[in-house]
């Protein structure tokens, strides 16, 4: 594993530059800076992240779960009352709603975790390297 550590942001993006020139892929990079650094996107052509299928995936989960239990809660335990329907979609909508938003964002955090490669037990090696640089980590040695 090669890293290299800089103090300025004008280095740090010269030599990512460099990097995608010779030929290392995106994939092979792993960056640690102290804040976002927008140009670093544009240079590596990100594409957009795939958490949103995530949220999507936990969100519709969620909806269905939540009516789910509702409407077999009903069926199994009926309780008639003054006649009105047993499944009623309205008072079942405040149950999917809640599990909508509770499955939508565990399984958006799990998504984070899993897309962003954490826990990573091989990234910072040194507390120099999680301060205020810039630094750049590449997996493959041949870079």
């Amino acid at each position: 594993m090669k890293k290299f550590v800089f103090d300025d942001k004008k280095s740090f993006l010269a030599k990512i530059k460099e990097l995608v020139k010779s030929g290392v892929s995106a994939k092979d990079i792993n960056l640690v800076t102290p804040y976002h650094v927008h140009e670093v996107e544009e240079i590596l052509k990100l594409k957009p992240s795939k958490l949103r299928f995530f949220a999507l995936l936990g969100a519709l989960s969620g909806t269905i779960i939540g009516f789910a239990i509702t409407i077999y809660t009903t069926l199994d335990w009926p309780l008639i009352t003054s006649g009105k329907p047993l499944i009623s979609i309205p008072p079942f909508i405040i149950i999917a709603f809640a599990l909508t938003i509770l499955f939508g964002s565990l399984v958006s955090f799990t998504g984070f975790l899993i897309l962003s490669r954490l826990p990573d037990v091989h990234g910072i090696t040194s507390e120099e390297d999680s301060d205020n640089q810039f630094v750049i980590l590449i997996d493959k040695e041949d870079a």
